[in-house]
């Protein structure tokens, strides 16, 4: 068991968002799995939770109903370090549903943010040379998803 776990708050659809995260991420196995009771109104039976490894990280996935709605301000990273790669989780994590939007961000049918970016990136914008650093801003600022090329030409001039 992990120290730290993030638990995603979801509204009756535990099943369907493990069976999505397990097809998007390929290596992701479920950990454990509780239900209500039989006898739990509005929930009777259903998963209560659910503990996922994706790609080494444990999430527990909680059945909690309609109460609390995801929001941009947790979102998870995605290092993505090729053109392929990116492309194969942007359009994963958007089917059925998903959102683009601005920077390499997204959201999934659950309305969890997500950005996908390779780890080039990160270093790029942090680039002790403030004008490279400021072209890369610049070209990334202008994009929904993440073009490698674009990003490599920004950072050449």
């Amino acid at each position: 068991m992990k120290k730290i776990r993030p638990c995603l708050w979801l509204d009756h659809n535990v099943e369907e968002a493990i069976a999505f995260y397990t097809q998007v991420f390929k290596n992701t196995k479920v950990l454990g799995m509780s239900h209500y009771p039989q006898e739990a109104p509005n929930f009777g039976g259903e998963i209560l939770a659910a503990t996922l490894e994706i790609e080494n990280q444990e999430f527990i996935l909680l059945n909690g109903g309609p109460t609390f709605k995801f929001n941009e301000s947790v979102s998870f990273s995605v290092d993505a370090n090729t053109q392929e790669e990116i492309d194969y989780y942007w359009e994963k994590l958007v089917a059925g549903g998903g959102q683009h939007s601005q920077c390499g961000w997204l959201k999934d049918r659950f309305g969890l943010s997500w950005q996908v970016s390779p780890a080039i990136l990160e270093d790029l914008l942090q680039d002790p040379d403030s004008e490279k650093a400021a072209r890369v801003m610049n070209a990334m600022m202008k994009m929904h998803k993440i073009i490698l090329k674009d990003i490599e030409a920004a950072a050449a001039g």
